[in-house]
């Protein structure tokens, strides 16, 4: 069993920032995420998107705020359980919750901070037939390793951020090929990151296929060839090792819509002055919850983790006065060990 004084559900930007907040108070942290790696969406989905509301930062790459965020933390270390769900929580006699995740790691801690971004993602699927027989036998949702795509063929579709970052790392040197598939002629990812899958294009090191869906799929046990359905030119095949649909990921609350919390519309109810759920000792932070007056920014869920903090160390040290301080007057971190 695992103890600690706060379990954070998600290690996304506010739920690594918790750990910061927590320690200048010196409570310890250990952080439960579904993903492999910690940094949520920044680092699994969209590493290399340009993030604007950082203050301090005119922009920061997420996959670099992450690492930022990683390094911060670092003087608290926090625990991670990484690459399972949490599945239950139940709240024992003596006030403390246990925390059991899909891997039967079991956690205990007398607080509970949900930051699990928009909940739950499962990948948004094309309708194409047969399509989940191929699913990890060439075809892929979400990008993990980039290198088990070098020196291979790859299409990947999609119109979106990620879609258009994956196709100019993957074809700058790591593929054999690639090919990008959007239905519109027009993409909805950063003009920048267009400016170059047109540049790769016409350099002949990506084949832009635009105003065009893939249709169907085949392959004896792997996937070896798609059908893509162009507007004007009808359908073609095209000869593949692997195929990313990356057409995002749709949120749910998944277990978390079952332990009791106060839920509007796939949201969790906070009160504003802690951020506490309608369950005492169990806080929601950032994008998954709900107030009047909301902003779904990594900005907003700073300042919830901040103010959460506060009461959750008056649950861990009820006996204990909280004093307030800044970290310039104690000169840094180190004046809060």
């Amino acid at each position: 069993m695992i103890e600690t004084d706060i379990i954070i559900i998600g290690a996304g930007p506010c739920g690594l920032f918790t750990v910061f907040e927590a320690g200048l108070l010196k409570l310890k942290c250990h952080l439960i995420d579904a993903l492999p790696i910690p940094g949520g969406q920044c680092a699994e989905i969209y590493p290399k998107k340009p993030i604007y509301d950082i203050p301090g930062y005119p922009s920061v790459l997420a996959g670099e705020l992450v690492d930022n965020l990683m390094s911060q933390i670092e003087p608290f270390n926090p625990g991670f359980t990484l690459g399972e769900r949490v599945e239950r929580v139940e709240k024992q006699d003596d006030g403390s919750f246990l925390v059991t995740s899909s891997g039967g790691t079991i956690h205990k801690a007398p607080v509970v901070a949900i930051a699990g971004g928009l909940g739950c993602f499962e990948p948004r699927k094309p309708p194409v037939q047969h399509i989940t027989e191929f699913e990890g036998k060439g075809i892929d949702y979400i990008v993990k390793d980039p290198e088990k795509y070098r020196g291979k063929d790859v299409v990947i579709s999609g119109g979106g951020d990620s879609a258009l970052d994956w196709s100019i790392f993957l074809a700058s040197g790591v593929a054999k090929s690639v090919s990008l598939v959007h239905r519109r002629s027009s993409f909805k990812g950063h003009p920048d990151s267009v400016d170059k899958v047109f540049d790769l294009s016409k350099n002949g090191r990506l084949n832009l296929i635009t105003d065009a869906e893939v249709k169907s799929i085949d392959g004896n046990g792997s996937l070896s060839s798609i059908g893509i359905k162009h507007k004007t030119q009808g359908e073609v095949t095209v000869n593949t090792d692997y195929w990313l649909p990356l057409f995002g990921l749709s949120p749910s609350l998944g277990p978390i819509a079952d332990w009791g919390l106060n839920i509007s519309k796939n949201s969790i109810e906070v009160d504003t002055y802690d951020y506490s759920t309608n369950i005492p000792g169990i806080f929601a932070i950032g994008d998954i919850n709900t107030y009047p007056g909301k902003l779904k920014l990594i900005l907003c869920g700073f300042h919830e983790a901040t103010l959460m903090v506060q009461s959750a160390f008056k649950i861990v040290y009820p006996d204990k006065k909280l004093s307030f301080k800044y970290t310039t007057v104690m000169g840094g971190i180190d004046g809060f060990k």
